[in-house]
């Protein structure tokens, strides 16, 4: 084991599914279970926890705190999304996303409801409550045109899911580019492709460009019947406009994340027919533990190292 305790780098993890990370005396570094609220914990012997890795579920209470960290070097977060985060983030701390580590959970969601949507999985199961045998015509997933607007690692996850269910996949970015699977439209041609695609998959992150990005007009372009499936971030939708389009009849939506979110229980999103709603469910899988103790088993050995980090998306890039 390198070093003394005292020299030794300290990262915090917030529960302990984190530790143990690697077997017994082989970490390059100590590791504190510490939730990022109230006291420091006991464990840092003096030494500040360069390195905090924020809680998974519910971290509106530990992002504040970040800015009273002396010594902080890096913010580590166990979602691909960190927009919240970048508001309190200090001056010189980096931060990393979990990019990558809950791909394989949201794909599945994503497929998951849109196949539910289509197939009226939410109806059958209220009608099962009352015994009611509600079969009917439904549409199928195969032969749909589906749009998927977001290319990176999760929207990557997204198209290889869809391809087997013999659907085909128009891919969007913020430019238009090709790659190794093909051609991709930018985001400036949404207004042609949008008539011509039955199901749209959201799967950007949320920023000033994002945000709002599904409006009015975005909804109106869709053809009669599409569905909308958003598993990126709720505001990127604008809800009082999606209500209105939804409440014609003309378009569905299924929807794992909701703006405001949670969604009040007297929201009109729950009653509405064609309106499927999970609870932002998509990376909470028991998928998501063993990938993420990969990366910050991986991240914790560069930084111990004074290697360059994996998934910097802000402050200095180390």
């Amino acid at each position: 084991m390198p070093g003394t305790s005292a020299a030794r780098k300290v990262v915090t993890v917030p529960d302990e599914r984190w530790e143990g990370l690697w077997p017994d005396g082989q970490a390059p570094l100590d590791v504190v279970r510490w939730p990022v609220e109230g006291d420091l914990p006991d464990g840092l012997d003096g030494r500040a926890p360069g390195l905090v890795v924020l809680p998974y579920l519910d971290s509106s209470r530990a992002i504040p705190r970040l800015a009273s960290i002396e010594g902080l070097e890096v913010v580590q977060t166990l979602t691909a999304g960190y927009d919240n985060v970048l508001a309190h983030l200090p001056d010189g701390v980096t931060l990393c996303n979990a990019a990558g580590v809950h791909d394989a959970s949201t794909a599945e969601l994503a497929v998951g409801l849109a196949i539910a949507a289509l197939r009226g999985i939410g109806d059958f199961a209220r009608a099962q409550v009352s015994g009611q045998w509600l079969s009917g015509y439904r549409p199928a997933l195969a032969d749909r045109r589906v749009l998927v607007i977001g290319t990176g690692s999760v929207g990557s996850a997204v198209v290889d899911r869809f391809a087997p269910f013999e659907v085909h996949l128009t891919r969007v970015a913020s430019r238009a580019r090709d790659d190794a699977r093909g051609h991709v439209h930018g985001v400036d041609e949404l207004p042609a492709l949008l008539p011509d695609h039955d199901v749209v998959v959201l799967v950007v992150p949320l920023s000033d460009s994002t945000r709002g990005l599904v409006d009015a007009a975005f909804l109106a372009a869709m053809p009669d019947g599409a569905l909308l499936v958003n598993v990126a971030r709720g505001p990127v939708v604008d809800t009082d406009a999606l209500v209105a389009e939804v409440s014609t009849g003309r378009i569905a939506a299924a929807l794992d994340v909701t703006d405001p979110e949670p969604l009040p229980a007297d929201h009109p999103l729950w009653r509405l027919p064609g309106v499927l709603v999970s609870p932002h469910v998509g990376g909470d899988t028991a998928a998501f533990p063993p990938r993420a103790r990969k990366l910050l088993r991986a991240q914790f050995e560069r930084w111990a190292a004074g290697e360059p980090l994996a998934n910097v998306v802000a402050g200095p890039q180390r």
